[in-house]
Order: C-alpha cells, then sequence, then structure tokens
C-alpha cells in the first residue's frame, strides 16, 4: 500500500478551505482517502478545516450516494445507460413543451450549484435551450434582498460590499453567525481566529441577533431583536446618524443622499424601540459607537434577508456603511477584485421584467421567487408548471411550507433531477441522473472567490479518478443538451470544457496575461496551496455599473417600502415568533447522512425560554405540538435562555421521515422539517424572497 499526499480545497462552503488530503492505494489498485486535514500552507485558510471538509471522505464512501442514471417504473428504481436516460428526459420535456408551451417546464437550482465548477459553467448550456421563464434557485429563501439591493445601488447584482474583517476596529453584525456558517456573502475560513484578532488590536463585536448564537456569545456585546425587527433598529441607527451630526463624508460620487436623510426623520430610536424591542437609548448609543469608530463595519446576512422587510434591511445596512464613510474604505464594507471576475464579464442584471403568473411576484436576474413553485404546479390554467428539473437541490426540506411543495411535486407529468441522492425532494422523479463526487473532478470556485475577504485565487485537480461508467455534472448537461437539441432541431454551440472556459477568464481577467501575475491554469498549477492576491481595497468607484456611474443611495422602490415600515404594528402580547439556526455540523440536509456528523448531543429540538414554556405549562424535554397557517408538527422541546422570550427556533434541514427516501443515517435521526412550518405567503414585499424568521406560532403540549 502506498500513500500520496495532495491539495485540495473544500467548496462544500463559502469557507473554501485549503486541505490536505492523503490517498492510499490499494493491492488491488482501488485508491481511497485515508487523511483530510487543514493545509497549513494554505495562505488564505491557514490549515482551518470545518467538519463539511471531513465529509468529502464520506461523500465518496456513502453506500446511499447514486452511481448511475436511475428510472423510476412504478414503485422501483431501475438502472439504465446514458444514452438512453438522456433520450428520455430529451423526449419528456419537449412532449410537455409542445403541449403545453415552453413556461410548462421549470427548473429549480440548489445552493450546491454554485460550489460546483461544472455547474456554473454548464448547466445553462442544456437549460438555457428551454427558454422558459419559470426558473428557480435557492437564491430566493437566502441571499436575493443582497442581490437585489446591489443592483439597484451599485448597477450589478454581484458587486457585493465585503467586511473588511481582517483591518476593521468595529463590526457590527446583524442575522449572522459566522462561527457556525464560516461566513456567508463573505468568505471568511477561520473567522474564530479573525474575531480573536480584532479584539486583540482594540476592537469590538456587536451581534444583534434574537438567539445567543455562537458568534454571539463571544461577542464584546449582544443585542436581542425580536424577529422581523431589523430594519426598524437600522432605520433608528440612521435617523441617530444624521439627528446627532454623526454622518461622514464618502469619496465615492452618490447620488440621493439627501432624500435618504430625509426619509429617515420619521423613525426616531423611540418610535422603533417598540418594533424592535431594543431600548431607544441602546439605539442611540449603538449609533454613536459606531460612528466614532475609527474603521466600522455593518454586516447583515442570513437572518436579515429571509425576513419580510430583507430589502429594506440590506438597504439599510449599506446606507450606514455610506454615511458612516465606512463603504469602499479599508476596515469598512469592500469590494473583491477576483481573478475571474465576474461583475466585468456579465450584465448587471434585470428586475421584474416578468412576474410569476399565479402571485405576479417579480423575476431577479431570470429567476422567479421559489415560494412561488408550488403554487404554479397546483393552479391549474394556461402556464401550469407541469414538468420539473431540480439540480443539486432539496426545496422540500429547505423552501417554504414543505408539506405543499412535497404534495404539489406528485401532480408533475414529469420530473428529472440532477442528484446523488434519492432524497425528500427526489423521490418524485422519473430520472435522476448522478455525478461523480466532489473528490473525482477539478474545481475552480469563481463564486466564492468574489466574496472573500482577501483576494485569493486557487485551481484544484481531482483528487481521485473518474469511475469507469461515470459522468461529471458538466457531462451530463452535455449529454442532455445534445439530446434536446436534436429532438427540438436547435442547433447546439460547441462548448469548451470548464478547465478551458476558466482559463481563458484567468487570461482575459484583470490578473492575467496582460498584468504582472500573468495567471493561468498553469501558472496556478504550480501553486497547489493556492495565492493570495493581496487585501481588499478602495476600488468601487471605478467598478460602478449604474447608469449615473454614481452609487445610488435612495432607489425609489426602496424609498417606496419604508411606508410599509412606518404602517408595521407592534407584535401582540404573548405571541410566539419562529427563527431557524444552524449549527456547524448540520448547515445543510445532506450532511444529517453521516456518523461523524450527526453524532454527539442532538441538535432537532426546538429552542424555548423558560418563561415561555411556564406560562405554557410544558416541561423541558417534552413533546409539544407546534402550529402555523401552513401546518403543524410534533418535536421535542428544550428549555434555553439563549432564545429571548417570545421566540423559538427549530433548525434547519431536519424531518427525515418521508416513504420512498434513501438515506440510512439521516432516517435515523429525530426532529421535523422546520419548512412544514413556514408559510409560502410570507415573503419580502420587494424581492419576494421567502420569509423565513418571524414565523407567527403556537406551542402546546403534544
Amino acid at each position: 500500500m502506498t500513500k500520496t499526499l495532495h491539495h485540495r480545497a473544500c467548496h462544500l462552503c463559502e469557507a473554501i478551505c485549503g486541505l490536505n488530503i492523503e490517498v492510499s492505494h490499494e493491492a488491488d489498485g482501488r485508491a481511497r482517502i485515508s487523511s483530510i486535514k487543514g493545509d497549513p500552507q494554505d495562505p488564505f485558510s491557514r490549515g482551518h478545516i470545518c467538519p463539511k471538509a471531513v465529509a468529502l471522505q464520506d461523500i465518496q464512501e456513502d453506500p446511499d450516494r447514486l452511481r448511475q442514471p436511475h428510472r423510476r417504473i412504478g414503485g422501483q428504481w431501475l438502472p439504465i445507460g446514458w444514452d438512453e436516460a438522456f433520450e428520455l428526459a430529451a423526449e419528456q420535456l419537449w412532449k410537455v413543451q409542445q403541449a403545453h408551451g415552453r413556461n410548462a417546464v421549470a427548473v429549480y437550482q440548489g445552493n450546491p450549484s454554485v460550489h460546483n465548477y461544472g455547474l456554473m459553467t454548464h448547466s445553462n448550456y442544456f437549460l438555457g435551450l428551454l427558454k422558459t421563464h419559470n426558473r428557480f434557485s435557492a437564491t430566493s429563501v437566502d441571499q436575493l434582498p443582497q442581490h437585489l439591493t446591489s443592483h439597484l445601488m451599485y448597477g450589478h447584482g454581484l458587486l457585493l460590499p465585503i467586511p473588511d474583517i481582517d483591518h476593521t476596529d468595529f463590526m457590527l453584525i446583524l442575522g449572522a453567525n459566522p462561527l457556525a456558517s464560516n461566513g456567508s456573502i463573505m468568505t471568511v475560513p477561520d473567522v474564530q481566529a479573525r474575531f480573536k484578532a480584532l479584539k486583540g488590536r482594540g476592537g469590538r463585536l456587536v451581534v444583534v441577533d434574537p438567539r445567543r448564537s455562537e458568534t454571539a456569545a463571544i461577542a464584546d456585546q449582544h443585542l436581542f431583536i425580536r424577529p422581523g425587527g431589523d430594519a426598524a433598529l437600522l432605520a433608528a441607527l440612521l435617523h441617530t446618524l444624521f439627528a446627532e451630526g454623526l454622518a461622514r463624508g464618502s469619496h465615492l460620487p452618490v447620488n440621493g443622499l439627501e432624500q435618504a436623510r430625509e426619509a429617515m426623520a420619521p423613525f426616531d430610536a423611540e418610535a422603533m424601540s417598540v418594533l424592535c424591542g431594543i431600548p431607544g437609548e441602546d439605539i442611540r448609543q449603538l449609533a454613536r459607537d459606531f460612528a466614532a469608530a475609527d474603521k466600522a463595519v455593518c454586516y447583515g446576512r442570513m437572518g436579515v434577508s429571509t425576513q419580510a422587510f430583507g430589502s429594506l434591511c440590506h438597504w439599510l445596512v449599506q446606507l450606514i456603511n455610506l454615511v458612516t464613510g465606512n463603504l469602499d474604505r479599508e476596515g469598512g464594507a469592500l469590494c473583491t477584485e477576483p481573478a475571474v471576475d465576474l461583475v466585468g464579464t456579465t450584465s448587471g442584471g434585470h428586475f421584474n421584467q416578468w412576474q410569476s403568473r399565479v402571485s405576479a411576484l417579480p423575476e431577479y436576474g431570470g429567476e422567479l421567487p421559489v415560494s412561488a413553485l408550488a403554487e404554479e404546479i397546483l393552479e391549474p390554467g394556461e402556464g401550469q408548471v407541469r414538468a420539473l428539473i431540480t439540480v443539486a437541490g432539496n426545496p422540500v426540506l429547505s423552501t417554504p411550507n414543505g408539506r405543499q411543495l412535497d404534495e404539489a411535486l406528485a401532480n408533475l407529468d414529469f420530473m428529472l433531477s440532477i442528484d446523488l441522492y434519492l432524497n425528500e425532494t427526489t423521490r418524485h422523479a422519473d430520472l435522476i441522473l448522478p455525478s461523480t463526487s466532489a473528490l473525482e473532478n477539478d474545481h475552480y470556485d469563481s463564486t466564492f472567490n468574489l466574496l472573500a475577504v482577501r483576494n485569493v485565487t486557487r485551481f484544484n485537480r481531482a483528487i481521485l479518478a473518474k469511475p469507469e461508467g461515470a459522468l461529471h455534472d458538466w457531462e451530463i448537461f452535455v449529454g442532455l443538451a445534445k439530446a434536446f437539441a436534436a429532438r427540438a432541431q436547435l442547433e447546439l454551440k460547441a462548448m469548451l470544457p470548464p478547465a478551458q472556459m476558466i482559463d481563458l477568464a484567468l487570461r482575459k481577467g484583470p490578473r492575467g496575461e496582460a498584468s504582472s501575475w500573468a495567471l493561468s491554469l498553469q501558472a496556478l498549477d504550480q501553486h497547489p496551496h493556492g495565492l493570495d492576491l493581496g487585501p481588499l481595497r478602495p476600488s468601487l468607484t471605478g467598478r460602478l455599473r449604474t447608469a449615473s456611474q454614481a452609487v445610488e443611495a435612495a432607489p425609489a422602490l426602496l424609498l417606496a417600502d419604508l411606508q410599509r415600515l412606518a404602517r408595521q404594528l407592534p407584535p401582540e402580547p404573548d405571541q410566539l415568533l419562529l427563527i431557524g439556526r444552524r449549527h456547524v455540523r448540520s448547515n445543510n440536509s445532506w450532511m444529517h447522512n453521516y456518523q461523524r456528523l450527526v453524532k454527539g448531543k442532538p441538535r432537532h429540538q426546538l429552542l424555548m425560554h423558560p418563561d415561555d414554556l411556564n406560562q405554557r405549562q410544558l416541561q423541558d424535554g417534552q413533546m409539544v405540538r407546534v402550529r402555523s397557517r401552513t401546518g403543524v408538527l410534533e418535536v421535542e422541546v428544550q428549555s434555553s435562555d439563549e432564545v429571548m422570550p417570545g421566540v423559538v427556533s427549530l433548525p434547519h434541514g431536519y424531518g427525515h421521515s418521508r416513504h420512498g427516501i434513501r438515506l440510512q443515517v439521516a432516517q435515523a435521526q429525530p426532529g421535523a422539517s422546520a419548512n412544514d412550518l413556514t408559510d409560502e405567503c410570507l415573503r419580502d414585499a420587494v424581492s419576494g424572497n421567502a420569509a423565513l424568521n418571524g414565523v407567527p406560532v403556537q406551542v402546546g403540549a403534544a
């Protein structure tokens, strides 16, 4: 037996940590993973590793993972060949579109789509041929308000200012838990060490969250906030900054700042305190402390995106950084300058060019909010969705009112899934096409380098050989495209393999052949640990894509939504509001199928404050019934002062008890799906993004 050491990055989460992977070569010629450790020579992650990275071995060896195409006939799954699978998919999709129109086929792309460069480069080679308006993705249960805000303010949805965590003196975090997520829209491996360094240089970390999360527990200050109250807090902070003369000038060209100032006049700290649950004086002091810091940054993420005022929250976050002089400033919020520049090579996007058929929700970047997917399947009439393609996603567990979507999927004429697993969603498919595993393909991270707290780049070759008869995901899309084009008599353009596409993008990019870096794949092969291209720096002035070439501080769409905030009523007495939560070992539902990740203390329980338990005569550890407008479920309750009174918290991704799935470890885990309680009708009114936090519920004994 021989052992070989390979350098690789984990691209299963936004931290993109460098790894040292040891491969054993057995006597029969097979290669097996014998060790996965953090790479101390990686200039970005510096040896940090999280549980997802170790799970790469579990995915590779998982007996539940599909390794060849499977077709469902009745209640049985039968393996079939690739050519037969491509022909079947093309025939069925063509048949549906011919009978019912192009929009009768819908597409859902899950979160892993941006973690795999083959999906990034080649999925639209096939999906674009369908020309359907019914495109959906995990974006609209996550970060859609951030993209829309950047589109409106900076002219491009990917111009996302990133906290300069390594140089700031004051970091204000709302609705984010980087210690569990490894950063989100902020690629930041080894975040705990970076927080320690922040404190070591005399800086402050302040966290605003309805739960005392892992990040809040190490903060200098934690403020409990009512779910959905973040927009009220942010508006009050801006009001204080303006009213007390704490605003600073900006070097950026800006339009509409006076309009924004006038719009904040009604939102004083006392009025907003009633909505957010934070005392007015605490709000004003927070604004003063933020403004007094030499370098400060305000950062809002999942908790402020997935609520009824998601777009408003992210606009107000950007304004706070702008008016304190911290936007496009070292130690504040800066845009990256990645080696593969998606901002420079893609259009700025579009918004509301069409709407969903049933609820008239707006599209963004060619996608509709996924909260509309079930109703588009269930509602009869012209344009009804009758076929669905899912790509690396499990929307039954990850989108609002999962039970309704589960029922809707059973009504489809045809369903195709590109996925590794037979899960809660793909069990409804007629055809499942699995790709190679993460360790069996090359990778370049074009998305999360765009969101990194430093400018970095790395290309990783496959660790393990592609198994005989297997296809990479990009090869699956090429096969589907060829079969569909032949059936529809369409001319298909030639397509380069993803590695060649990345090589061209590197050569033509800002650090390519015309620069001193002269980056290419050949150059990156000489640096298997990755390359540090330097810290973030002010660059927004030259990168703005608005028509005015200025920051648009007062987009009309967002100004108008302030009136909705002004009309918001205080919460009812004794009302319980549901929020989600994530753990570093269970950020995604697929992580529940690996024993090393699910072991330890149970993490599936509903967290509830002791006062709320006593008020309802409930006991710690008993089974309770949780009810919302959309459904009811039973789950074990855990008494916890981590959550503020009036708040209950249920983790994401559980609920593996549905019939017909093939996830042996996950099925043995207790817990229920939080998205059986979330409401597809609760949305951010501006973007249509799902409001997964702040859902009204009742809790009683089971």
